[in-house]
């Protein structure tokens, strides 16, 4: 401990000329994390020299969802009380660092998947590394403010970011039509539990070449002296900018191309030191997965370097079709993207070009049917590109690889059977159990007799046998108070607000979308603050239902659907009768962070997304391996939740697909809206003055989208009014079920015993065979 404590002083002195105990948060956040990479960076550097001369994956992703590495990183270094004890030794702690933000790398599930990944394959010792994007200020930072989402900024560089490793030796110059730019590589170690094995994450930040025109500033034309930075910087400024214009669309397109690019560039010239100048054996050293459409671009920029250091066309297509290997994340149609084919070659006119030559190669093989061509109106849809060219194309629960297979990707399946599989997602345990549900943790290990579930979750099975008895579900119900108790005093820190631990806690966090049904949510609660006014719901169990999510700034509707949220939240305090019963919260700013509170202390987790649109889900998964019961629809992941822990543990409501598929053409929401009186009463509420949207005229907007339908969809789009009745009657199942607290704190833990198969390592091990073809160390 003196060690530490010697090591550290020093860092605050040279960095700060400070003391620790006079260093602001920011400052002793640097100089812990800085202590750490010091102590870390022999055993890392082993590490990516070992990736680099081995078979290797490279994991292409726009997100990374990497929360607070701080904590993470002590645990799994076995550090964190010495760190606490030297920091208490100065009245300091650890637990300050929990006021600054998340690293705003990633905005929802694909993010925290790829983070996941990272941490499963250092645990495995599996040869896998991960590129993305340095953003400056990733996603932004949410306020409410009169029930409205505000955006603000949040430089996640001003926080020094000790964790990302400046590797200027390394840089790229990336090539676009007006301007080259230089791609500056930030290293991230992905620390494993307590082995001293690591992944790699790569980010990438864009600088300009020239740091400003000296001629024209010393004219005194300021802001064109400093044009050529600031463009350069905006690519990697911010996560997702703003397509709704042909500024925004370019920019987010030289986005995925600068990061695509400079992998590639990496990965080559590692290739070329590690192994031979010959492309032929470059398949046997390279797999590289491509995280959903965003990265797809790099087929096209690969050929372009091969063909650029002398390879034919085909040669450089042949490799092309053994390297690269795509997930699909979505059904939805707006994520499969696609981009106008004019604009990509005002950007990148070579990879235009090398598109333009891969369709014509897929018609030329008699592929000519719209079904599966890369090339339509002058639009390229890249998951085609990507399911023509890759080796592998994956989906990520079984249901969504089957639709793929039926309906979305059909002809892609008819031509190739042989490249579709089904990955289920997973989650890492050592973040989403270990880290964050420390208590839970200790009883686990304490009933299994060692951590070895740390490393293999599919050891909680053994936990079955302690499923009905009374000591154990008293403790389990114990730890779950205590943790209620820590999420009240976060959210009254954070937010304001706060709830009393007695209360079920009824969870549904998650990025805002209308698929995933939050306004379903918020409006079967107004029903139950109509009838417990009006006394008609008798008997109720006070629960508290929490909602974190942010909305896209440009999504009108799901911006409304959160004002809606705060509103009903408004109405429901507003009643001293009712607020005994009910109690809303919409946390500001959700993020791993907070999902790390809210998850260890919910009994109910809402996955009520409309069947056949959730293409897995993790957070479904987070919430069972903490002993929630799951709320949902038979969707996503959900099913392979309800097949493992029964549907007699968990609460499963609603139309399926094949309910859908038979109504969706004769489907008339208007006629449920004037046969139920609860359903009616509800919408009116949005129209009726109950609520204010402030003259907005956004809750009119959100009446009129489920009963008439919009110029770009049909009435219902998500079926809330069909799945309303049905979800409103299984909630109150579950609160009623809630009253006999041995059987439902059974359910609960039958869930955490049933949660093995949902690691996120058992899903690595499954790509490792499968698809990367990759060994584990030793």
């Amino acid at each position: 401990m003196e060690n530490i404590k010697e090591k550290l002083e020093l860092l605050a002195l040279g960095k700060y000329n400070n003391d620790i105990e006079n260093l602001s948060v920011k400052e002793l956040y640097d100089v812990v994390g800085t202590y750490v990479i010091s102590q870390i960076s022999q055993e890392w550097r082993k590490s990516n020299l070992a990736h680099y001369s081995s078979r290797r994956a490279c994991y292409f992703s726009a997100e990374y969802l990497v929360g607070k590495p701080v904590y993470k990183n002590l645990l799994c270094l076995g550090i964190e009380e010495e760190i606490e004890d030297v920091l208490n030794s100065y009245e300091r702690s650890i637990k300050e660092f929990e006021s600054l933000p998340d690293e705003l790398l990633g905005n929802g599930g694909l993010g925290r998947l790829a983070a996941c990944f990272l941490d499963s394959a250092a645990n495995l010792g599996v040869a896998l590394d991960g590129y993305g994007i340095r953003y400056r200020f990733g996603l932004f930072k949410q306020t409410i403010e009169n029930g409205f989402q505000i955006e603000k900024i949040e430089d996640s560089v001003e926080y020094n970011d000790p964790w990302c490793v400046p590797c200027r030796e390394d840089k790229v110059k990336i090539h676009f039509a007006d301007g080259d730019v230089l791609a500056v590589p930030f290293d991230m170690p992905v620390i494993s539990f307590k082995t001293q094995k690591f992944s790699n994450l790569r980010l990438w930040q864009s600088e300009s070449v020239n740091e400003f025109d000296f001629k024209l500033f010393n004219e005194q034309r300021y802001t064109e002296a400093l044009k050529e930075k600031n463009d350069a910087e905006n690519i990697s400024r911010s996560l997702y900018p703003n397509d709704s214009t042909d500024d925004g669309k370019k920019l987010r397109f030289k986005q995925q191309y600068f990061f695509t690019s400079a992998s590639l560039q990496d990965i080559i010239k590692k290739y070329k030191k590690y192994h031979c100048d010959d492309y032929c054996h470059f398949p046997e050293y390279i797999t590289i997965q491509l995280n959903d459409t965003h990265p797809v671009v790099a087929i096209a920029e690969l050929i372009r370097l091969l063909t650029l250091d002398g390879c034919t066309f085909d040669y450089a297509f042949d490799i092309c079709k053994e390297v690269f290997n795509y997930t699909n994340h979505t059904i939805m149609a707006e994520a499969l993207e696609k981009w106008d084919l004019k604009l990509i070659d005002s950007i990148c006119p070579d990879i235009a070009r090398i598109i333009i030559n891969i369709d014509k190669k897929q018609q030329n093989e008699g592929l000519k049917d719209k079904s599966v061509q890369i090339i339509q109106n002058g639009m390229v849809n890249m998951a085609y590109l990507a399911c023509y060219v890759c080796k592998y194309i994956n989906g990520v629960a079984s249901l969504h690889t089957e639709l793929l297979k039926s309906d979305v990707l059909s002809s892609f399946f008819n031509l190739y059977p042989q490249k579709f599989q089904n990955k289920t997602n997973g989650i890492t345990q050592r973040r989403f159990l270990r880290l964050c549900n420390p208590k839970y943790s200790s009883l686990i290990t304490e009933l299994l007799g060692s951590d070895d579930w740390i490393y293999d979750l599919s050891k909680l099975k053994e936990l079955e046998k302690y499923a009905q008895n009374k000591d154990v579900l008293d403790r389990f119900i114990e730890i779950k108070k205590e943790n209620k108790r820590e999420l009240a005093n976060y959210i009254r820190l954070r937010d304001n607000d706060s709830f009393s631990p007695d209360f079920i806690v009824d969870s549904q966090i998650k990025r805002l979308h209308e698929y995933k049904r939050q306004l379903l949510n918020i409006l079967v609660i107004l029903e139950l603050y109509f009838e417990i006014k009006e006394k008609s719901l008798k008997d109720f169990t006070p629960t508290v239902f929490i909602f974190g999510a942010k909305s896209a700034p440009g999504y009108d509707r799901a911006r409304g659907i959160i004002k809606l949220i705060n509103e009903v939240k408004r109405l429901v305090e507003a009643d001293e009768y009712v607020s005994r019963f009910i109690k809303i919260i919409f946390v500001s700013d959700y993020s791993v962070s907070y999902a790390e509170k809210i998850i260890p202390a919910s009994d109910v987790s809402e996955q009520i997304s409309t069947a056949g649109t959730e293409a897995s889900g993790t957070g479904n998964m987070k919430f069972m391996l903490n002993g929630a019961v799951t709320l949902g629809t038979y969707d996503g992941a959900n099913i392979e939740i309800v097949e493992r822990a029964g549907e007699e543990n968990n609460y499963i409501f609603g139309a399926r697909v094949e309910d859908i598929r038979k109504i969706q053409n004769s489907y008339n929401p208007e006629s449920l809206y004037e046969n139920d009186a609860k359903i009616k009463r509800c919408l009116d509420a949005l129209v009726d003055g109950t609520l204010s949207d402030n003259n907005t005229g956004i809750f009119e907007e959100l009446y009129n989208s489920l009963l008439k339908g919009a110029s770009w969809h049909k009435a219902d789009n998500y079926y809330l009014l069909l799945d309303f009745e049905p979800f409103l009657n299984e909630k109150l199942k579950l609160n009623l079920d809630y009253k006999d607290k041995y059987a439902f704190a059974e359910k609960c833990f039958r869930n955490t015993c049933a949660a093995g198969y949902f690691s996120s390592d058992r899903t690595i091990e499954e790509y490792c065979n499968d698809i990367w073809k990759i060994t584990k160390e030793g």
